[in-house]
């Protein structure tokens, strides 16, 4: 389960826009939107490409983002 409060926080914290970040990610805004909800999960490229793009570095900071315990 995606934390969702602390992977907005990173987004907002980028400066970047969601269309920009589901493009990059290769995901529409709708479907990004969803997964960043919880609707659906985000598959491992996907995570990847959020993490290098908004710069989440530690394999700690990843669990804690997309692994949440919840």
């Amino acid at each position: 389960m995606t934390d969702t409060e602390k992977l907005n926080l990173y987004i907002k914290n980028s400066g970047l826009k969601l269309g920009y970040i589901a493009e990059y990610v290769g995901l529409s805004r709708a479907g990004l939107w969803k997964k960043i909800k919880n609707e659906s999960s985000f598959n491992q490229y996907e995570i990847e490409k959020l993490c290098k793009l908004l710069n989440i570095k530690t394999l700690k900071e990843k669990e804690t983002i997309f692994f949440a315990k919840m």
